[in-house]
């Protein structure tokens, strides 16, 4: 058989089981635009990947397992993508007042300035420089490792005494 007739033959039967897949599209999505939707996605996939499907295995069966892919991803990124967030003045966040920021970044600084040298330059290097651990590791004349704990250890200094 012709690679052309194989895929008309495909072609025919897809459209002929068009109102399963809808029907099946439909329990997924309850309006029906969005599942007519998912049908056209499941659809233009199919159609796009016919040579791939197996001679001998269920052309329906194929379908169906696509259309639920297609409803799964498009789940997922649902899940991600809130509508609405944007246009809600309810859901932006709050800025607090620049004067409050800068007796922060003052707090900030004193409680920098009390760490030990080698905290306080290993986390300069690395968290306000923007440098990577090796970078840190040069300047520092230490171990990847030492530079690691040292960060860490001038965090939790930092988190004790700004609460």
């Amino acid at each position: 058989m012709s690679q052309l007739s194989r895929q008309a033959r495909l072609e025919n039967e897809l459209v002929d089981l068009l109102p399963a897949i809808r029907a099946f599209a439909r329990r997924f999505e309850r309006d029906p635009a969005d599942a007519d939707d998912l049908v056209q996605e499941a659809v233009s996939k199919a159609l796009a990947n016919l040579d791939k499907f197996h001679e001998g295995t269920s052309l329906k069966s194929w379908l169906f397992t696509i259309t639920k892919n297609a409803f799964c991803t498009r789940y997922q990124s649902r899940k991600r993508l809130r509508v609405g967030d944007d246009d809600c003045v309810s859901q932006r966040p709050s800025v607090n007042a620049p004067q409050e920021w800068a007796v922060r970044m003052d707090e900030f600084q004193r409680a920098f300035n009390t760490l030990p040298p080698r905290y306080r330059e290993a986390m300069d290097v690395v968290l306000l420089q923007g440098q990577s651990y090796e970078a840190a590791s040069e300047t520092c004349k230490c171990p990847i490792g030492t530079v690691k704990s040292r960060i860490s250890r001038g965090r939790k200094m930092l988190a004790d005494q700004l609460d």
